[in-house]
């Protein structure tokens, strides 16, 4: 088990269903998987900023109407924003341009229907929850919380167009096992948050048993390490905060499934 600490650090008034969020200078960029808006958190002043990612973004969604935007990923002066293709209506990106601050629509139903088939996943089962840029590759991380338990990863070569998926199996807490919720890049290493909730729906929630953090090996694609570090809590957004020798720093988002617009920020410390 690697020793950690986990603490709030501070809590954001007017962002509710926090599910990922990227840290870019002083400012951290959250999306929310009932919002069409992206979030700038300038963490200097406190202030929050707004940015409509479509014409006609809205604020609390209802279930059955949400793009539910699960992730968001940087690369360059851009950040990638994906639908987790649980429902057709949620097989969408967005790529935000940090530069000129422009947003631009991309439909993935037809990338989507790849990764299902490649990876022998229902259309109910499908549930992108994370992603992470390493070298030539776009890591898709599969959430395995339906009924077919498909929890792993797509490898899709962005210069050969082509994909792999790759099952890896989850440690249980109490009677059910962890799922994908979030990861990031440090180093050659990717990081990943999973969580465990008693429901076999990528739609329905259910009740939270806890979260752990892991690490996958880039050159085996296979897991390093897991350790819970809470067993109340549904941790779906992580970021890197600070590194030295000796640690690693985190920050994480909770995503507390309700319509309050209330979104708590916790540093996790890792040590190396």
């Amino acid at each position: 088990m690697q020793k950690f600490t986990l603490e709030i650090l501070f809590q954001i008034i007017g962002i509710g269903s926090a599910s990922g969020l990227i840290l870019n200078n002083d400012s951290l960029f959250i999306i929310s998987d009932n919002s069409t808006f992206l979030y700038e958190y300038a963490m200097g002043n406190q202030s929050i900023n707004k940015i409509k990612l479509l014409d006609n973004s809205q604020e609390n969604m209802p279930k059955k109407q949400k793009l539910d935007f699960e992730s968001i990923t940087q690369k360059g002066n851009k950040l990638y924003i994906f639908g987790s293709g649980s429902k057709p209506k949620r097989e969408q990106q967005i790529i935000y341009n940090l530069k000129n601050q422009k947003a631009e629509e991309k439909d993935l139903t037809l990338f989507y229907q790849k990764l299902k088939s490649i990876g022998g996943i229902s259309d109910k089962d499908m549930n992108i929850e994370g992603a992470v840029f390493y070298k030539d590759n776009l890591v898709l991380f599969q959430r395995g919380n339906g009924e077919g338990a498909k929890n792993g990863i797509f490898v899709y070569d962005t210069k050969k167009e082509t994909s792999r998926y790759i099952a890896l199996p989850l440690p249980k807490l109490k009677t059910v096992e962890a799922t994908f919720t979030d990861a990031v890049l440090v180093d050659d290493a990717i990081y990943f948050l999973a969580s465990a909730e008693d429901s076999k729906s990528t739609y329905k929630d259910g009740e939270i048993l806890g979260s752990v953090i892991g690490s996958i090996n880039t050159k085996t694609w296979s897991v390093d390490f897991t350790t819970q570090i809470t067993e109340t809590k549904k941790f779906e957004g992580i970021t890197l905060f600070k590194k030295s020798k000796t640690q690693i720093e985190f920050l994480l988002c909770e995503d507390n499934d309700t319509e309050e617009l209330q979104s708590n920020i916790y540093k996790l410390v890792i040590e190396k």
